[in-house]
């Protein structure tokens, strides 16, 4: 089966061993991380870790949860929430090179019995109704055309009562973006849904909206502070680069371009599924 063309933008061969020398190259020892030694490169959305200790608060993730991370990645925010909270996380991704990297780096943070990461498609996830307490999702849906599908199998896996807590971007009011950006090198693979387009879709799935706030600014500050490092410094040997490839600094141009000028829109959000009514 031909490789879905998401997947081939994400998908990198050597991705593992480019980490490891990256991280030795920085200082790190290799052979005792921890998910902050990581968090440069595996939690690949704007505003990296911060977004997510700011997520996190939001949904009010505790001990014990079991958590759905859709859309995971290399896994850094599923390690984040199993090291600093105790969850259970199961993380889906369509790339294969990511669950392959990511399911390498919980073994060498000793997070495989807490994390396990499974490449698989968002619209059809194996996973049982009523599975999970909360469904995380960070810069996923941007590349996902059909969302009615995807929220409702996000709607489908979640217990009742469980909430969903996402950060993502959006469709800005001022156009299309200027590509190449972090998630697609043209349109083919972009599919950005305006905020309000959004907000109708997750109460048609029966989504109540907890926390809905628009942090647009916020990015355009991180993109800007970002490529002013480069300027000065040059890439770091640990960044979001090593997943760009080699258009990574127009991608990161272009976030910042576009984020400035209103073309894309960044909202942090959770919501909750209603709880089973009486019988």
């Amino acid at each position: 089966m031909a490789e879905p063309p998401v997947a081939r933008h994400y998908a990198r061969a050597d991705l593992f061993e480019a980490i490891l020398a990256a991280l030795e190259r920085s200082g790190k020892d290799i052979h005792a991380l921890t998910p902050a030694d990581l968090a440069p490169v595996d939690e690949f959305h704007v505003r990296g870790r911060e977004a997510s200790e700011e997520l996190a608060r939001l949904c009010g993730v505790r001990r014990g949860k079991t958590v759905l991370d859709v859309g995971c990645g290399l896994g850094g925010s599923a390690r984040y929430l199993a090291a600093e909270f105790g969850c259970q996380v199961t993380g889906i991704d369509l790339t294969g090179d990511y669950c392959r990297v990511g399911t390498l780096l919980n073994e060498r943070l000793g997070l495989d019995g807490l994390v396990t990461l499974r490449q698989g498609s968002a619209l059809d996830m194996p996973f049982p109704d009523a599975s999970f307490d909360v469904a995380w999702t960070e810069h996923a849906q941007m590349n996902i055309a059909d969302k009615a599908r995807l929220y409702g199998e996000i709607a489908r896996v979640l217990k009742p009562g469980g909430r969903l807590a996402f950060h993502d971007i959006l469709a800005g009011t001022s156009g299309p973006p200027h590509f190449p950006v972090p998630w697609a090198e043209d349109p083919s693979i972009s599919h950005l849904i305006a905020p309000a387009a959004l907000r109708r879709l997750l109460d048609a799935q029966g989504l109540a909206i907890v926390h809905w706030d628009e942090v647009s600014e916020r990015a355009r500050a991180w993109y800007q502070r970002a490529l002013e490092r480069i300027q000065k410094h040059g890439q770091p040997p640990l960044g979001f680069h090593l997943l760009m490839g080699q258009t990574a600094r127009a991608k990161l141009e272009n976030a910042l371009r576009n984020t400035a000028e209103g073309r894309i829109a960044f909202v942090q959000a959770v919501l909750e599924k209603p709880l089973d009514k009486p019988s």
